[in-house]
């Protein structure tokens, strides 16, 4: 992918997009873990993820035409043709139940073109009480929606992940939660789901969940057949964490930095991975500091711009200028390059996916 399309893909995951058809692809995702209120659209052979249903959409002078009979939209900035983009169909594997008439789709959903993704509990000890939980979460939207279920079983997790493999051809699976406790904090649910799924099926599996209180869940992880390990800081200096997220900074970044450590030791150099939130507060040379710091761990920071998710605290806070992203994702990019950390590499996970962030990019 060239410079232009890079320019491109970050310009449009700030801004937003409009469409003349609202019925382009699948359906907007909304609430939930993971991108919400956007559309998956392939561009020039990738497929990103995009904000559609946001407030700032309305605004942004990108506008994707009808698709033709090919599937194939024209994107317009200000009246000018700049590209042309494609709409991922539905899924196969969302046409089904399990036996006991739980839709496919509520158990996990298709993330990008070829990634499969679970929030394996829809729920966190925070949710409930505004002044600890994450002001960007929407975990238990989705669920009071009726679009998925509170707490998805490893066999039906395995009957999904096969399936979606079967019908969709799908590569890899993140399976995340919303933290269940203070404790392993959700380490214990990631393993008996990563135990069934890879039971079922050769997939493979990024997990996802704060730092445990105990080191020795990385290896029990690692052993019940998780391949890369997400631990997500969002934002990086204490003010914006204490401000942002108030109970989940409760975790220090010490022991963030500390968990890096021990996990890089067991899952590899590469395969452990960060969530990074840009323009929540933090300015780009913090961001590019904490950056400089995980890398020189073995631990692959993933940048993404922050975008507003409907009914959450931060429902009105803007999305950064795809300026202040490109003065991150431009040098980023060049370190990563330059240390041998390459998101394609990665067995799995949101990194490796990268259709939230124009990161991967840049870092040709």
């Amino acid at each position: 992918m060239n410079r232009t399309e890079a320019q491109l893909i970050t310009e449009l995951q700030s801004l937003g997009l409009r469409l003349e058809d609202a019925e382009s692809g699948m359906a907007v995702r909304r609430g939930g873990a993971g991108p919400s209120d956007h559309k998956a659209v392939t561009l020039g052979g990738k497929t990103i993820m995009v904000p559609i249903a946001i407030a700032g959409a309305i605004n942004s002078p990108f506008i994707a035409s009808r698709p033709d009979e090919h599937g194939i939209s024209i994107i317009r900035r200000d009246g000018r043709a700049i590209d042309s983009i494609a709409f991922p169909r539905q899924p196969r594997f969302y046409g089904l139940k399990t036996e006991d008439g739980v839709p496919y789709s509520h158990i996990a959903t298709l993330h990008a073109a070829d990634v499969l993704a679970t929030t394996v509990l829809q729920s966190c000890i925070r949710y409930s009480n505004r002044k600890k939980s994450c002001q960007f979460c929407a975990i238990e939207q989705s669920l009071k929606a009726g679009l998925t279920i509170l707490r998805k079983t490893p066999e039906q997790l395995a009957e999904v992940a096969r399936a979606a493999v079967e019908l969709d051809g799908v590569k890899h699976m993140v399976i995340t939660t919303g933290t269940p406790n203070l404790t392993d904090r959700g380490a214990a649910i990631l393993c008996e789901s990563a135990v069934a799924v890879k039971a079922a099926v050769d997939l493979p599996i990024q997990g996802q969940c704060e730092p445990p209180d105990d080191d020795i869940w990385f290896k029990r992880m690692k052993d019940a057949g998780i391949d890369s390990l997400g631990m997500h800081l969002e934002a990086v200096t204490p003010a914006v964490r204490n401000r942002i997220m108030p109970g989940k900074a409760s975790v220090p970044l010490e022991r963030y930095m500390d968990a890096f450590d021990a996990a890089v030791a067991v899952f590899g150099r590469g395969e452990v991975s960060t969530y990074i939130l840009a323009g929540l507060g933090d300015t780009a040379e913090a961001v590019l500091s904490v950056c400089e710091q995980l890398i020189g761990k073995g631990v692959y920071p993933f940048v993404v711009p922050f975008i507003p998710i409907t009914g959450t605290p931060l429902a009105d806070h803007p999305s950064p200028d795809p300026r202040f992203m490109q003065d991150i994702l431009q040098p980023l990019g060049a370190m990563l390059k330059q240390a041998g950390l390459r998101a394609a590499d990665m067995k799995a996970g949101c990194a490796k996916c990268g259709a939230c962030s124009a990161l991967s990019s840049y870092e040709a």
